[in-house]
Order: structure tokens, then sequence, then C-alpha cells
């Protein structure tokens, strides 16, 4: 498949003024972190909060052009229904999306107050997709891919435009990679317009058929796809993304769902942006050093902040871990009243935050007049920690540390 420089420019025409310019921001903190020039692509700002209602965008835009728009259906539990929702609106058409039943309701009601009309069907994408082609065979709709299209493809390389005309000089643009088509409508724009720049990917570890596909050069799929980043938990790439990442790409990465944690809370910290798990994946490429960025203008490209709430404490979690403030361990305390008032002093006064403390007298090995105490602390970071489990042992403690997960 061949995607011209006139299709990306057609694309820009169609979304001005549908959707924000997002931001550019140079981060002084992660740059100082990694020995490059890092800028934030802050997508997560975006319309709908995800670059998704690009692609949708410039997708119906291009159908209503041709008169062939009556209606769309699509099929998604995340931004591509709302991406959908809200393109159909601002164009005057009609749109049904398509959930799993476990769809968040949060996303089913955001969903619906972009318009759409929302049906749950199955318990998986893949009955939602089903069930999303039976609608359009019944209706005469057409059903709008959130990725394997090339004018959803053109809509989202929107995004490598923007950031060209934002920072000319820029030498590296990194972005999540799910189904590809952010991946490929970036790297074929961007390198339209100047080969010199370098583009890659990041997908998670668990869910890195894109990565597969580019080093074998052809569409590899999987048999699962595991990870907190739920937005790029794709089995099965698009042909058409796949055969565009592998001529136009420079690279796919992989990182792990803890340092994609890390670089969440890295973001609402220091930046204080709220990112989803997919979208902070380009920044956990740079901070875990899978690729040398010193010296060099780096984008990481932010591509939605889509979280959900309840989801964002786990994610916390996750990255306190990752960055060593977060320990657990085991004390063994005779079971007499004031030890645990002793034990706890030592901790207060190594300065760490006790978070949980849980007795359990029925361990294996306990004399009957002895508990075991399992402890959760927040620390300054790693070698805190160490000293406050010195700290104990010095006093004559038994401390042993619990696993970090």
């Amino acid at each position: 498949m061949d995607l011209e420089l006139k299709d990306f420019e057609l694309a820009e025409q169609r979304l001005r003024g549908v959707l924000h310019h997002t931001e550019l921001d140079l981060s002084s903190t992660f740059s100082e972190m990694t020995g490059g020039r890092i800028y934030l692509k802050c997508e997560n700002r975006q319309k709908t909060g995800s670059f998704k209602i690009r692609g949708a965008s410039n997708k119906i835009a291009a159908l209503v052009e041709r008169g062939e728009a009556k209606a769309v259906v699509a099929s998604s539990a995340g931004n591509h229904a709302q991406g959908v929702a809200c393109a159909a609106r601002k164009f005057g058409i009609p749109a049904t999306i398509v959930m799993p039943k476990a769809a968040p309701i949060a996303k089913v009601q955001a969903t619906e107050g972009y318009g759409a009309k929302v049906v749950l069907a199955g318990d998986c994408y893949d009955d939602a997709y089903a069930r999303a082609c039976e609608i359009c065979r019944g209706e005469g709709a057409t059903f709008l891919h959130p990725y394997n299209d090339p004018e959803v493809i053109a809509g989202q390389g929107t995004l490598g435009m923007e950031i060209l005309g934002d920072l000319p000089s820029v030498d590296i643009v990194i972005t999540p990679a799910g189904g590809g088509g952010l991946l490929a409508g970036v790297a074929t724009a961007i390198k339209l317009l100047n080969p010199r720049v370098k583009v890659y990917g990041v997908q998670a570890e668990g869910a890195d058929a894109i990565a597969r596909s580019f080093r074998e050069k052809k569409l590899v799929t999987t048999d699962s796809a595991s990870t907190i980043a739920d937005g790029i938990a794709v089995k099965a790439p698009g042909d058409l993304t796949v055969e565009l990442i592998n001529r136009y790409a420079d690279g796919v990465l992989t990182v792990s769902d803890t340092e994609i944690a890390d670089a969440i809370l890295l973001l609402l910290e220091r930046c204080k942006q709220v990112v989803e798990p997919a979208g902070a994946t380009p920044l956990a490429a740079v901070l875990s050093g899978r690729l040398d960025v010193r010296g060099k203008r780096v984008v990481c490209l932010l591509s939605g902040g889509n979280i959900d709430v309840s989801f964002i404490q786990s994610i916390i979690e996750r990255g306190l871990v990752a960055r060593h403030r977060r320990i657990k361990f085991v004390v063994t305390l005779l079971d007499r009243p004031g030890s645990l008032m002793q034990m706890l002093g030592v901790i207060a006064a190594s300065g760490a935050n006790i978070l949980q403390i849980e007795h359990d007298k029925l361990s294996e090995g306990l004399n009957p007049n002895e508990t075991n105490v399992h402890v959760s602390l927040e620390v300054g970071g790693a070698a805190h920690g160490e000293a406050v489990i010195e700290a104990l042992r010095e006093k004559g403690y038994t401390v042993v540390k619990e696993d970090k997960t």
C-alpha cells in the first residue's frame, strides 16, 4: 500500500478546526535524566483524550466528501469508540459503537455523551467486532476500523506533520504501537517530509506483535496480549500498518509493565500530566535506556490520557515499587504487650511512613509466643529502604524481605 504526502496534507486540511493543535513541551526533568532534549507531544489533552479522533475524523470526512456516509459503526472498548462518536457528531451522521459487556461504565457514558448509540455485546473485543459487522450488514452502515485503513492512518499521521512543523530540528520521534495505525501514519508522514528524522515505535513486552513483525519483516500475530497498557494490547496488527511500519520505521522497542507504571508516576509527579499506560510507553522507553538519546532532540508522543480513575492507584503502586519507594518485609516479634510499639519506634526514627501492618500468628515454624508482622512502608528510595531494614536488624529484629510485586 502506498500513502503519498498529498494524503497527509489532505487529512491535515480536513482536520483544521476539528481538533486541538496539542502542545509540544520541553521537559527539563526528563532531559536531565536522559542526556537528551526530551519534548512531550501532549495528545493526552486532545479532544476525547486521545489521538484516535484524528483518524476517525479524517475517515468520516472522506466518506462525507464521497457521499458514502449514511451511518458508521465501530467496535471498541476505549479511545476509538469516543473518537468515532465525537467525529460522527461533528459531521452530522449517526454512529453505533459496539462495546464488550464488561466495558467500564465511564467509557460507555463518555461514548454516549458524544451522541453515539452504544450496543453492549459479548465478553471481549472479538465478540463486539462480530456484532458490529452484523449491524453493518443489516443497516448498510460503514465500518470504521481502528487502525487498518489508509484514511485512518493518514489522519493519525497528521501528528507527524505537527511535530515537524513545531520542531523542524527534531532528531527522533517515538510513538506507542498497538494495531499500528499511529506508528504507520507518523513514520510515513515524517519520512516523506524529512527522511533524516528517526521514528521508533514502542510496545509492551506482553503485547509485542508489531515488534516481532518488524524483526521478521512480515505480519506476525500473537496468541495473547497481556499488559497494563490496554490501549496497545493487540494480538493481530493490521497488514497495511505492518507494511508501512516495516518500510518507514527505524525500529520497534518493548518495555515492561513496571517501566510503564514508573513513567506514568513520573508524568504525574513532575509534569502534572495524566497519561494512560499506552501513552506513557515512549517515555518509558527513553527512561529505561532502550534507546540512546544523548545529545538528541527527542519527541515522546503521549498518545492518550483516558485512564480509569479506579486503575490509577494500582498504577501508582507499581510505579512506587519500581522506584523503590515501597518496601515490604516480615518481622518476627514476641507476642507480648509493647513489642509492636518498640518495632514501630525504630521505623519512625528511620523516617519511613507506615502504609500497612498485618499480624500473622499462624505461620509455619512460629513458636506459640511469637507472631509474624507483615509491614509495608513508603520510603525515599532504595538507599533509605535498606537503611530502615538495617536499623531494625541492629536492634536485633529478624527481617525478611517480601516479593516487591
